[in-house]
């Protein structure tokens, strides 16, 4: 063998050398670090907002959802652990609508935030 090879004996010496600057140096996690704000203790937030906001997307976290959207929220969720389907379909959101009682009982009108168009308002 050449000498350009490490052999078992310099393996084993450099795991007994990072095995030894792993137990000589203090563990990060046993440091006692001040933090600027305590943010583990999570019961005093839900408390102070509610329990409302849970399994919410957390990019509209800012918004105030109503009753009728939380409940569809909560129940989207619902089916997606249940069925372990992280992106369930649109036939399966509709199939969660019908569920919680949703049907049509009138004729379509325009999806909201598009611009009416003037063959739509003639209708």
């Amino acid at each position: 063998m050449s000498s350009e090879h490490p052999t078992m004996a310099d393996a084993t010496l450099s795991e007994s050398s990072k095995t030894e600057r792993r137990n000589s140096s203090t563990e990060r996690r046993k440091r006692n670090v001040p933090v600027a704000v305590e943010r583990r203790g999570g019961k005093d937030r839900r408390a102070e907002r509610g329990e409302r906001r849970r399994q919410v997307d957390p990019t509209t976290c800012e918004k105030e959802y109503s009753d009728e959207e939380i409940v569809f929220m909560q129940a989207i969720e619902l089916y997606k652990r249940c069925n372990r389907r992280p992106f369930p379909t649109w036939s399966e959101v509709l199939e969660v609508l019908h569920a919680l009682g949703y049907r049509k009982v009138e004729e379509a009108t325009a999806l909201p935030g598009l611009p009416v168009t003037p063959a739509a308002r003639s209708s």
